[in-house]
């Protein structure tokens, strides 16, 4: 989805008001990098492209510990912090090394102990250009072109790699709006969700697809909770993601043989897009 230059903006200097006000996460910050469409100067961009670079503390390592073991993404509060409830802001922590190492430009916003007064003079002299398109968009392969500007790079990064190494097989779906049969799964996305979430719409689309397809749902664990009683890491054939939130465990499924189905980020009226991602011995 494209933004205009302007809100692109607004959302960049709300984020160094947060950065400002150097509240943890936020106080182990080091360096903000821009890259991509925003710096070219294009009048409309995707996501604006941000480089993270950052400390850590024994907070910082306690809470990964924890979301490593439960499953969840260690980067979740800081990424929070520095966005708010704004959407269009594609981090990438720890990612200047190998940013620079592909020759991709990065322009340096802020640095630890500089005044934001300075990141907000830099971010005003980044001129607009009205002959400046999008910046292409990198490690895209065929089976997922169509919806690469709504996968994150760290993501497409994982993608090109297990697909360049023939371990894993790519299928894109755009999901119509169904409910599954199974009453176990409308009771459990019941359980979970009021009628009206994105979540709620999401998650019954997808399991009213795997349904069509003949997996069975009690082998299926959807963001993060078992369908079935009883279920363990050992019964279950599919996991089924929403928006990317536990996105860093797929690799692991899929070298237990799993399949993995992420619905992206979903809204209560936008076209719902997936990608089954299927281990190669499978396929």
């Amino acid at each position: 989805m494209q933004m205009k230059r302007e809100r692109a903006t607004t959302i960049l200097n709300e984020m160094l008001e947060r950065l400002e006000q150097n509240a943890w996460p936020l106080d182990l910050v080091t360096e903000i990098y821009l890259f991509g469409s925003y710096i070219r100067g294009a009048l409309e961009v995707g996501d604006i492209d941000v480089v993270v670079q950052h400390t850590t503390d024994e907070r910082w390592t306690q809470q990964s510990l924890h979301a490593f073991f439960g499953g969840r993404d260690s980067y979740t509060p800081m990424r929070q912090a520095l966005r708010g409830n704004r959407r269009g802001i594609s981090f990438q922590f720890q990612g200047r090394d190998s940013l620079q190492s592909e020759d991709i430009e990065l322009l340096p916003l802020w640095h630890q102990g500089e005044p934001i007064a300075l990141a907000r003079q830099r971010l005003a002299a980044i001129t607009s250009d009205a002959t400046a398109g999008r910046a292409p968009r990198d490690h895209v392969l065929p089976a997922y072109e169509t919806l690469a500007d709504l996968i994150p790079r760290p993501v497409r990064i994982d993608l090109h790699r297990w697909s360049t190494a023939r371990k894993i097989t790519v299928t894109t779906l755009c999901l119509p709006d169904a409910q599954p049969s199974s009453t176990t799964a409308t009771r459990h996305m019941d359980d979970r969700w009021v009628p009206n979430s994105p979540l709620r719409r999401a998650a019954a689309a997808a399991l009213a697809h795997l349904e069509s397809t003949g997996q069975r749902l009690d082998r299926c664990e959807i963001h993060r909770q078992y369908l079935a009683r009883g279920a363990t890491d050992r019964t279950i054939d599919c996991f089924v993601d929403l928006g990317w939130r536990y996105w860093r465990s797929a690799e692991r499924y899929l070298a237990d043989g799993q399949s993995w189905f992420e619905v992206l980020p979903a809204t209560s009226r936008q076209p719902l897009n997936a990608l089954h991602i299927t281990p190669a011995a499978r396929s």
